[in-house]
């Protein structure tokens, strides 16, 4: 290019030529034409359908009818067993047998009658024959047969007399406290009028609780709701035990 055109300071006289750096050769192994040559040789012998030396079948070697069935042995003519000696004769028509033979056992007295065994009773449950044995499954009532079916246990009785001894014993003890001026039994009438004072309250702190907002997003408010509760819970458990009881102490 001319110099009275480019300028002597241009980008063009920062360029640097790039080298293309040399590649290392790829390793190839020593083996690589051994393996070559071993599978053309393979794959040369399989080029047809099977091997190539196949030994053909002769026409005159095919499948014959009857020829896999199983053949049984011939049969031998004369007796299957060998026979050592002759049956004797039948007897006669006017031969008379023999009389007074006797053996050395009775066999009336010392054979015993067996008995017939019953079958296990048991429960068949599937269509396929599934069986149970009924001895050891629970549904036979076996208990029924125990020396002390129908009885009650012995430590129920003894729950029931340590319980009456527990209620036998408060009783002294309420006696005790009433006698000594400790405590004050409430009438029939004062019981009700506190009853009916409960059930008042909580319902004035029921209408109280169900006038709250419906978002409880401040502290006040929270707290406010959570004395609501508390209070209606515990004149519940009150009420619930003046209705329970009628009988009802004070201390004085």
């Amino acid at each position: 290019m001319d110099d009275t055109i480019v300028p002597q300071e241009s980008i063009y006289n920062y360029l640097i030529e790039q080298v293309d750096a040399e590649k290392v050769p790829r390793y190839t192994s020593k083996y690589r034409p051994k393996v070559i040559v071993q599978e053309k040789l393979t794959k040369e012998t399989m080029k047809t359908m099977g091997p190539v030396k196949l030994d053909v079948p002769s026409p005159d070697k095919y499948l014959k009818k009857h020829s896999k069935e199983i053949k049984l042995p011939e049969k031998k003519e004369g007796c299957c067993r060998p026979c050592t000696a002759k049956k004797p004769p039948i007897p006669s028509r006017t031969e008379r047998p023999l009389m007074g033979i006797h053996t050395k056992r009775n066999f009336m007295k010392t054979t015993t009658p067996t008995v017939p065994m019953k079958p296990q009773p048991a429960s068949v449950d599937t269509n396929r024959g599934h069986k149970e044995i009924l001895e050891h499954s629970g549904l036979i009532p076996k208990y029924i047969k125990k020396k002390d079916y129908g009885e009650v246990p012995e430590y129920l009785l003894q729950r029931s007399e340590e319980k009456q001894k527990a209620v036998e014993k408060y009783k002294r003890y309420l006696k005790e406290q009433v006698e000594q001026g400790a405590m004050k039994q409430l009438s029939d009438e004062e019981r009700h009028i506190n009853l009916k004072s409960l059930k008042t309250t909580w319902a004035e702190l029921h209408r109280e609780y169900q006038r709250l907002p419906l978002f409880i997003d401040t502290l006040l408010r929270k707290e406010r709701k959570e004395r609501l509760e508390a209070e209606m819970q515990q004149l519940e458990a009150d009420i619930s035990l003046f209705e329970q009881f009628k009988t009802i102490y004070i201390a004085k």
